[in-house]
Formats: structure tokens, sequence, C-alpha cells
């Protein structure tokens, strides 16, 4: 069926200015650059979803708009997307529609880095870049303004925000790293920061320290202290400037800096031969990532933020996978920590990261190389890898099951504890018993993002050596694959037109000809490939189609100087079966063919040579009519008559017999039917399965023919062809306004040839008169009429650019010149009655309209080959009745993804449907079987969306939900784990061997419990909001692991100090007293050690300690007067102080890992309050804040306040299903009331009017009265 063809532009291979202009969205979507424009990628269907021209230079950036905000119809979802080019210019593009929102100028060099802002409580489009050399500035996206711009000191290549801490950001220089902590959206930042130089990494040595795949012991304890101290070195120091050898050759390997986004304040390193993580606490580098020993060297490394998990790309395009595991030196040591008297020994714990899993090498040359690769922020289990050559690799990370077991969390740690819920569970029994929603005893839950693949926290391996053998491994699929355009298309040719015979079945196909002899065909209704055929050995010259389905295509090698004859190849190619056929075996070196030429009703073709008399070919045979002889005049045009006498034709084929075409109709001719199909009105038909016997015979008749020439006098020659009959006609002598003849294009009856000097000579055959008209751009390569009966407009390609005429009118519609527009064009043609086909040497293929003023169009005009699951390009209410129906359905007998409520008047419907039907069957499926019901649903929805604010804001409340429904088992944890907390303990005890539960609880705590472990704890990558027990085991191990990293006085002061904030006196006594005599401090550590151990938590010297406590933080003093009060168990009133003092975060961290779970609740809590105070305005911290104390009638309070009625009501529907709001409160039954009142406006203005029913009888007396007033 014919389809519309929109502007497009077709890509090919990229620029290496191009390289790291790569970001994949949480709209689920991938955009590159690629020369001066900017790719989206579908990666589910594979598709090339749209094209963006309006970049001048090329590419360098491209980052997607961060979706961490509440969308309602006033800030729906879409499709927002910065590019900054090679100019300096960065674009704000909406990339739905194609058009450009604001520009953004800030000088005129490349823009080295671009993140957009993440906190977007305030504005979401805000937008930080980098201009080099050192230049800050923050951008207003919306109008394109600039709101601050700061100049720092250091040459600065690239920058990275600190995922935890918005105000603090770290800036990779030419010789150090930056560290700035007062970025603010509101003022410019005061500082120039904190510089600290680098040192340079002993890549071998690293290789012997810690191996990622080794559990071998540290036996040499001498080479243990050097690899310490080297990495302790890798940050020296502010100030402290490095010898000019090291200078040299350190900083300069340094590939890439990115700050950790699974773990807090924690920096990643690239370079060649290892990643080091940095530890920013104590400045040191608590892990290193080395290669294989036979592995190919780092390019770039992904960390995500699920999981402690590290996606590394290598020089031979091999994709790795890393994950972190904690390890002991050795059994014993863990075995003496569960004794509280004992303290751990220096050097107890390391952080280890095990190769999992590797792609195999790509074949990796000069000019297919990797220039890009991002993951998933969704799912982050996929990545996308883009070749140079326009190629898109897509990854994605798989469990493979060894024994074929049942998929649940309990068999290996590589599963997450939902990704199979068996009913057996106490909390699904106890959830589903009161809801009766789902009776099946397995609920598969979908693996849709890493942390159903890989355990949230990695295993804690005590022994060396494990004799478990893994029952599942990780693996690297690769799930799609898109190539572009070729390299470079050498020369572009579009099938016959659509005519109203062939309307059924026609489809816009191009064939491009690259210099590697491969012949692509694309469809230019989709965009897409449809066929890649490698036909020649070298550059494809030139391509004519003789149907629908085939072409004709021949091509030589490149002529060498001393040598004037090549070998010529003449192919033909069928599209339905591939098969390519070599029309001239025989032949020996002869001058290179310059063109072929088919005639109008695919009889016949001429092969023309550039220093030999051309050859006429009888086209159903595929056999040579005749050589003309050598005398014959160079030719320098030719055109077939399109002609024909149609009456003629059919007289013919009615008499048969006469004719002698029945012996004719043998089966070799009928097989080189099936690559024709006759143009225009001679047939019907585009296959020899479709032809009727008629047809054929209309295939094997012989018409008579007309062609003209040209030679290099400008004389035109008239030749008629009448089966295997060459007749000479008239000439026509050239026109004394015309130089050499270049092209000739017939079209009805009108002949129009150019010459070199650029001039048009337009023949009016019908009226017998010609004019000629001087173009004033010199040589004219090729002249091309558009199609269509009476579309007289004609494509000129010049040396320098393109132009449009009208040749009825005899005017210029558009031109383009070279290279100030576009790229140089190569070469030509029509692909609609309107739209002009350009072919440019940057490698792209450009469909514009008829002006030639743009190459792109909206994306619901792309019509791709499979649609498109993407809400952000959907109209506002048509995403949010598509994200209302699959979150919750309360106003229906049962939960069902069908659109029966909806009203027939809402003009949305259809496109609601066709989205829901692209949802994934498996998906759909559970979301009808949700076992925890509203609240898991909402959460998958907001993965579906994209929505980053709304999986945050999900995946804490269902979290906490579970846990307070299994409450009676969270007190007795927790009081078992004060008890750890409160004695001499760095790490938690573990068994013998790597735990594969989840949740490992100490023997105290009873067996009844386990329904606790089986609650899914949250990932680091929530900190504080992850429950006591989570957090203390995860900060402890940091400390311990501090404690083993110590080399300075300065860091085992600091290790000192956090040991006396935690109350493990013993070990921080220790430490003050390794203090060297000659230290300035060696007294004041020394008094410190005595205090400590002299403390007694009774009698007078605790108040005592208390008033020089209070003292000392009145003076200025808060960090030692913190430390007196945590000696003396005082811990919520040293809580309190540092909130007084502003130190909230340090507040949060100490209550959660010292003090018991009311006092911590209470420390909590108002932290909430100061965040959603109008000072401070982050009212959605607080409300996750809310979340980890379990304070949901306070969430529901502030999410009315914040007048997120949608999630308010969701948020009150899951608490009702899993029975944590009272249903007697007068004030929560209100408030409940309320939000059911402005949710039920909401749905009504969607048009979801049963929906909006419901919650009216939901709302009290104000929702019945606004259901009379809906209803009357």
């Amino acid at each position: 069926m014919a389809m519309k063809i929109m502007p497009k532009t077709i890509v090919g291979q990229l620029h290496a200015l191009n390289r790291g202009a790569c970001d994949w969205g949480w709209q689920r979507l991938v955009a590159y650059g690629c020369q001066n424009y900017v790719v989206v990628v579908d990666p589910v269907t594979v598709q090339v979803a749209q094209v963006l021209d309006r970049h001048r230079g090329y590419v360098v950036k491209v980052k997607w708009a961060r979706e961490n905000y509440r969308h309602d119809l006033a800030s729906p979802y879409c499709l927002r997307l910065a590019s900054a080019d090679y100019n300096g210019k960065i674009l704000i593009w909406d990339v739905a529609t194609g058009t450009v929102g604001a520009e953004c100028v800030e000088g005129s060099k490349p823009v080295a880095e671009m993140e957009w802002v993440s906190t977007q409580d305030i504005s979401h489009d805000l937008l930080v870049a980098l201009h080099p050399p050192s230049t800050l500035v923050l951008w207003n996206t919306e109008n394109g303004s600039k709101l601050w711009k700061k100049t720092y000191g250091e040459v600065l290549l690239s920058f990275s925000f600190d995922p935890f801490d918005p105000n603090r950001l770290a800036f990779l220089g030419q010789d150090c790293v930056l560290f700035v902590d007062d970025f603010s959206l509101s003022k410019l930042p005061a500082s120039n920061g904190k510089k600290f130089y680098l040192s340079n990494p002993n890549s071998q040595t690293a290789s012997s320290i810690s191996h990622s795949s080794s559990y071998e012991k540290l036996s040499d304890k001498k080479s243990s202290l050097s690899a310490i101290r080297r990495m302790s070195g890798i940050l020296v120091g502010e100030g402290i400037k490095k010898n000019h050898e090291e200078e040299l050759s350190g900083i300069s390997e340094c590939l890439q800096l990115a700050f950790h986004r699974a773990c807090r304040h924690h920096l990643i390193l690239v370079y060649a031969r290892e990643v080091l993580i940095l530890d920013l606490d104590i400045n040191q580098t608590v892990s290193i990532v080395p290669v294989e020993r036979t592995g190919s060297l780092y390019t770039q490394v992904i960390p995500v933020r699920q999981c402690d998990v590290l996606f590394c790309l290598h020089e031979n395009g091999s994709l790795s996978l890393k994950t972190r595991r904690w390890q002991t030196r050795s059994s014993s040591s863990v075995q003496s920590l569960t004794d509280e008297n004992s303290l751990p020994s220096s050097n107890d714990v390391n952080i280890f990261y095990d190769h999992k899993c590797q792609t195999d090498p790509l074949r990796i040359t000069m000019h297919n190389r990797i220039y890009g690769m991002a993951s998933c922020p969704i799912s982050e289990n996929k990545v996308v890898l883009v070749m140079s050559t326009g190629k898109i690799l897509l990854w994605e990370l798989n469990s493979v099951d060894l024994d074929g077991t049942n998929r649940c969390w309990e068999s290996s740690p590589l599963y997450a504890p939902a990704s199979a819920i068996s009913s057996s569970d106490p909390l699904v029994d106890d959830f589903i018993g009161s809801h009766e929603l789902f009776p099946d005893s397995v609920i598969e839950q979908p693996k849709l993002v890493l942390s159903d693949l890989v355990g949230c926290h990695a295993p804690f391996a005590d022994s060396p050596t494990t004799t478990e053998k893994p029952r599942h491994f990780l693996k690297f699929i690769l799930v799609g694959l898109l190539n572009g355009l070729a390299t470079p298309p050498v020369v572009i040719r579009m099938c016959p037109p659509l005519t109203t015979k062939n309307f059924n079945v026609y489809q816009p196909l191009m064939a491009v000809g690259s210099s590697t002899g491969t012949v692509q065909v694309y469809n230019l209704s989709s965009g897409q490939l449809s066929r890649e055929i490698s036909v020649h050995s070298s550059a494809v010259r030139g391509i004519e189609w003789i149907g629908l389905r085939g072409f004709l295509s021949f091509a030589y090698p490149t002529l060498i100087a001393s040598s004037s004859v090549v070998k010529n190849e003449l192919m033909v190619t069928d599209l339905d079966t591939g098969r390519s056929t070599n029309l001239r075996l025989n032949t020996e070196e002869e001058s290179p063919i310059e063109m072929i030429k088919v005639s109008y009703l695919k009889q016949y073709f001429i092969v023309v040579f550039k220093d030999k008399p051309f050859e006429v070919w009888d086209l159903r045979s595929q056999t040579l009519l005749r050589q003309m002889p050598k005398n014959f005049p160079t030719v320098t045009a030719l055109e077939w008559s399109p002609s024909h006498n149609i009456k003629s034709l059919k007289k013919k084929v009615a008499q048969p017999e006469a004719n002698g075409t029945d012996d004719a109709l043998t089966p070799a001719s009928l097989t080189s039917a099936s690559l024709l199909d006759l143009a225009s009105n001679a047939s019907a038909s585009t296959t020899p399965a479709a032809e009727s016997s008629a047809e054929a015979k209309l295939v094997v008749v012989s018409v008579r023919e007309h062609f003209v020439f040209t030679d290099s006098n400008g004389l035109m020659y008239h030749y008629i062809v009448d089966g295997n009959l060459i007749k000479e006609g008239s000439k026509i002598p050239p026109d004394a306004n015309m130089s050499s003849i270049t092209y000739v294009a017939w079209k009805s009856e009108t002949l129009v040839l150019s010459d070199v000097d650029g001039n048009i000579n337009i023949w009016d055959l019908k009226a017998r008169v010609s004019r000629t008209v001087p173009t004033a751009r010199g040589w004219i390569r090729k002249i091309k009429f558009a199609p269509g009966r009476g579309n007289m407009k004609l494509l000129i390609l010049f040396n320098d650019g393109v132009d449009v005429w009208d040749a009825k009118d005899v005017e210029r519609v558009t031109s383009i010149k070279c290279p100030k527009d576009r790229a140089k064009v190569v070469s030509v043609d029509w692909a609609a009655s309107d739209r002009p086909v350009l072919a440019c040497a940057d490698g792209c293929l450009h469909i514009m309209d008829l002006m030639c003023l743009t190459g792109c169009s909206t994306m619901e005009d792309g019509q791709l080959l499979e649609p498109i699951l993407c809400p952000h390009m959907m109209p506002a209410k048509a995403s949010f009745v598509l994200k209302s129906l699959l979150q919750h359905q309360p106003w229906r007998g049962k939960y069902a993804l069908d659109p029966e409520e909806l009203d027939a008047t809402v003009k949305v419907a259809p496109i609601v449907v066709d989205q829901l039907y692209l949802v994934d069957p498996y998906l759909r499926n559970f979301l009808v079987k949700c076992p925890f019901g509203t609240a898991q649903r909402c959460c998958l929805v907001a993965q579906l969306f994209g929505d980053e604010a709304e999986m945050t804001f999900w995946t804490v409340a269902l979290h906490y939900l579970m846990v307070t429904k299994s409450e009676p088992s969270i007190g007795q944890v927790n009081s078992s784990v004060s008890k750890l907390g409160a004695s001499d303990l760095f790490v938690p005890s573990t068994p013998s061997k790597e735990s594969r539960d989840l949740l490992v609880l100490d023997d105290a705590v009873s067996a009844g419990d386990a329904s606790l472990a089986k609650t899914r704890p949250l990932e680091m990558c929530y900190d504080i909001l992850c429950d006591n027990q989570t957090f203390r085991t995860y900060e402890l191990r940091r400390v311990s692991l501090h404690d083993s990293k110590r080399v300075t006085n300065e860091h085992t002061r600091k290790c000192a100090e956090n040991l006396i904030l935690l109350n493990q006196a013993d070990r921080a006594v220790q430490l003050l007293l390794e203090t060297e005599p000659d230290s300035s401090n060696y007294y004041v550590d020394s008094l410190r050690a005595c205090l400590v151990a002299s403390i007694r938590s009774s009698g007078a010297s605790q108040s005592t300690i208390k008033l020089v406590a209070t003292n000392l933080i009145a003076s200025g003093r808060l960090a030692e007067g913190v430390q007196l009060l945590c000696l003396i168990d005082k811990g919520l009133d040293a809580c309190r102080y540092l909130q007084t003092y502003g130190q909230w975060h340090q507040a949060a961290w100490l209550a959660k890992l010292t003090l018991e779970r009311s006092e911590c609740s209470e420390v909590m809590r108002r932290w909430a309050d100061h965040l959603a105070s109008p000072q401070v305005d982050q009212r959605n911290k607080a409300t996750l804040v809310l979340l980890s104390l379990g304070q949901f009638s306070r969430v529901v309070d502030l999410l009315y306040s914040q007048r997120y009625f949608d999630r308010a009501a969701l948020f009150v529907e899951a608490c009702r299903e899993f029975g944590v709001l009272s249903p007697t409160d007068d004030v929560i039954r209100g408030l409940t009331e309320s939000i059911f009142l402005e949710y039920a406006r909401f749905l009504l203005n969607l048009g979801l009017t049963k929906a909006c029913e419901y919650y009216c009888l939901q709302a009290g007396p104000k929702g019945r009265a606004l259901l009379n007033e809906i209803q009357s």
C-alpha cells in the first residue's frame, strides 16, 4: 500500500567530533550525534524515530531532560533534549515536533560537558554547561537566558554532579580534580573550589594487588603496605603540586571522572589499565579494578544507580560487568567480631569488583570504532553502543539458569526477592487474604530492572574460596542491531513513481549505492532500511530501476593514472530473492561505463561508455542487441522518450500470432519478467505470481521506443528501437547559446538540456519553441523532472549545490549552496512530486520539502514500520488517561486493561488503545495480578512511563508499606541490631560463606522474623532512606574499611573521631595512641585517649562532660562537643545540636547508626519538618523521609498540600489495601474525602466519567454534590 513520504534525514557514518555525544533518556529513547544531526532511536523496536537537523556544526554533546518532577496537565510528559555543537551553540529540542524551543550560546568553542539539574522541584528547565576553557553557565532553557556564569582558574575538561548532594560537583582538569560544594540555583558559587592533584597509578602494581576475580590472600605485608600508600596517594591534597615528570605521565591518562551513583561520597576515575574507586571522606582509593591479565584496555565506565555495578567498555569493543564484593582477610577475623570485647584488626575489610560477564570483542579498525555508550536509566540492564560507521548495538544483561529450577529469589543472590513471590510468604498471605485478590501459588514478576537480576546488596565474602557452585550466571545478549547508511553514498536512485495501477502494492523504495559495492534499499516512508545487498566488488557508479522489485547497477574500480581501462561490472538484482546476475561475464578490461538508461516501457536499456560506443540491450532476455560502430559519435548525454503508443501496444497483444509472440513466451522469458513491472499505464503488477497471461504477453511484446543523445559538439541524434531493429532518425543542430551538453531530461512534451556553463535549454516539443536560461552556477551535473502528471518541477545538481526550477514557468523555486547550507551534494533524485532527495558527502540522505528548508518532520508523521510505545509523544490528556488506566481501576469489578470505561466522546481513545496494546504482554498480565496491589502497580507504571519522581516515591512507599505490614518482627530485629550497634562492632557478623539471603539476621532474631528478611531492602542509592539495619550494616563496613586504609595521621584522627561517634571506645583509644611523638597533635591525642578510656556512663563525670561539650559547641567547636556527647551516650542530644547548627544529614547519619528506633524517628521527623518548611521547600524529599518513618498520614497531608491529588489518592488506596491507615480517624477521613474530590475533578477533566463518579461517591457530601452536577 502506498504511504506518504515526509521530510526526514537518513544518517550514516559519524564524524570524529561526535565521539561521546550519546545519551539514553528517561523517555525510553536513545539520542546520539551524527555529523550535524541528532538521531533519536527507539531501542525496543530498534528504529530511527527522529532526526533533528538545525545544527550548523558537528554535534558534540546530547542530553535528555530529566523527569524528576511531578507531571500533570500543566507540566505534561514531553520529549525535551539538549544538544550542543562544535560552534558552542546549545539547542533545546521538542523532539516530538522536531522544533527548537530555545538557543543558548556562550562563546564559539565546543561545549565540553552539560547536565540537566536533577533537583527539579522549583524548575525543570535548568541546564548546566561547561564552556571551554573554564566557564560554567547555568541556563534557563525555557527562554535561553543565562542565570549566572562562573569562571574558574583551571582549564576544565568535564564535570560530574554528586547524585546524593545537588550542591556538590567535581571537575576534571588537565592536572587536577576540582571540587565545588556551593553550587546553587539562586546565586553564583562564591568559592573557586578545592583543587586536588592526582598521582599516577601503577597498573602493574594494581594487578598484583587485587585482581578482580582473585580470592588469593595478600601474604606479602610489605607489598600490602606499599599498595595502601599508593592508593592513598591518588588525591595528594589541595595545593600540593606534583613533580613535572609525574604530571606529564599521570593525569593525561585519566579518561573519565564520575561520581558513583550507588554509594555516597565515592568518585570513579577511569584510566586505560584500571578503574579507581575513591572514597571522598578519606580522599583515598578504596578499590582498584584492573583490566584482566589478557584483557583489553578501558575506554569508558558507566556506574549504575540500583546496584554497585560497573559497565565497562573496552578498547576492543567488548562490554564487561563488574560487581562489588566485600571481603575479609580470614574467617577468624570475622568470628572475632562476634565478641563484644574484641576489636577488629587493621586490614580486615576490602572491596573487590568481580568480573561477572563480558561480550565478545568487535572488529575494531581505523574506520570502525565505538563513538558512544549509554545505559538505560530506568532498567539499568541495557547498554547501547554507537559505532563510527553509524551502526547501533543494543546489549541486554540477562540471567541464565544452569539447573532449570524455578527462578525464585531464594535460589541465588543473582535474583532479587521480588522476582518470584510465593503465596506461602506470611506477608503475601496476609495481604492477599485480607483483599481476596489473586489465589495463584506463585506470581512471577517480570525482571525489568537490574536489581531484579543482581542482588541490591553485594554479598560479603569471609573466606577466600567457596565450594558451592553458582546455579545462575549473568550474560550479555545482543537484542538489537541497527545499520545506518554505508560509507558516503555515491549514487541514489528512486524506484518508479506511484500510479493508480500500482497503488495497492507500491512501496517508496530508494536504492543507495556505496563506495564498497553495497546497495542499500530504504523505504522512504518510514526511513528504515529494507534491504542491504552486496552486489559489487568496487564502488557503485550508477543504478537504474527496471521495475518495482529490481534494478540494474554498474561499478568499476578507481582508474589508475597510467591506464584508461577498467573491469566493468553490470549486474541485475532481484529484491525478492536478493540474487544478483552479472550481465557482462566474458568481457575484458575496457573503457569505464558512464551511464545506463532504461527505457520507459522497461524493454531495453543502453550502456554508455566513456571512450567506446554504447550498447543496446534487450532487458527481457538480458541479451545484447547491438553495439554501435567504432566511428560512432561520443555520447555526452542520453535520454529515452516518455511518449509511446499504448493503442499500438494493446493491438499487438490482441494479435499475438501475427507478431509471433506465442513462441516467445518461454520459461526463460517469464523468469526474466519477475524483475519487470511496466511503468505508468503499461502494467499493473510487480511480481510474476500476480501477472495474468495477458500481462505476461505485454512483457515480451516488442514495442517501438525512442531515445535521443547528444555528442561532444552539442548535436542531438534521434534513434528508434523496435525489436531487434535500431533505426537512426533525425539530427538536430546545437543551440548557439549552449556549450557542451552534460545532461538531458524528457517529460511529456518538454525536453531540457544542460551544459557545462550552467545554462538550461527548455524545449517545448508541441509548440516547437525553445528557450535558454542561464543559472549562473557553473557546470550542471544532473537534471531530473519530478514525478506526477503536469508537475514540471526540475531538480538541478551543480558542483556547488542544488536548484529547484519550474520548467513550466521557467523560474527558480529554491536554491541550496554548498557547503554554506549543507555538506557537498553528490547525488539527487525525487522521492515524490514535492520531495527532493539529496545525498551528501557527509554520508547522510535528506528527503527535503519542496523549498529545501527542512529535512525533519514530526514523529507523528514518521510512519514507522512498527509503532513505538512512548507516552511522552502522546497528547497530554491521552498520556494521563493511559497512566490512570494502568495504575488503578477501583470503579470496575475487576482490574482489566481495556478501554470500556472511556466515553465515546473522548477523542484520544484510539491513541490510548494503541499504546495500551503496545505494552509488553507479560507485563500487562502481571499488572492484572499484582500481588501487592496499587503501590506495586504504580511503581511498575512509573518505570513504564520513565517517570523518575514517581519511581522514587513508589519504590520507597511500597517498601515501607510492606515493612509496616510486618510490624511485629521489626521491633525484634531493631532491638537486636541496636544491641549490636552499642558494642565495639565494625562489621556485623556474617556466615562463613557468601550470603545468599538479601538480609542476614543475627542469631538473636527468631526464625519467625524471616518475613522481614523477605521484604526487599532498598538499594543503597536511597542512602539515608534505607532501614536502620541495612544502613548500619553498610556504614559499619565503611568505617572498618576506612580503618584498614589508614596511612596519614590526619586520616587516623578522622577514623578515631568516627569511632568515638559510634561508641567504639576501645578502638578509638588504640588509634589515638598511634600518634607519633614528633607530631604537633601528640599531646592532645594522648589526652583524648585518656579521656575516652576513663569515661563511665554514671557519676559526676557525665554531667561535667556534658557541660564541657555544651561549652565547646557554644564556642564553635561543634565536632568536639558532639564527640563528647556520644561518649556519654547522649546521642540524641548530639543529633539535636547538629540539627541546630544546620548539619542535618550528619545528624540523620548519626541517629541511624547509634540511636534506638524511637529516638532515631524523632531526629528524622525533625529533619522532615525542616525540609517541608517554606524556607527550604524540599517537600518531595520530606515526603520520602516521612515514608521511611512509616508516617503515612503525614505523607498524605503533605501530598495534599503540594496539590499532588492523583498521587495522594493512589497512595491512600495503597494504604487501605495494606491496612495501615485508621478508617475511624476523623482527620484522616476528612483529608481523604478532600483528596478524592480533587482527584475526581482531575479524572473528569480527562474524560473518565465512570472513574470520576466512583471517587465522587468516596468524597463525602461535596463529592455527591459534584456527582449531581455532572449527571445533571
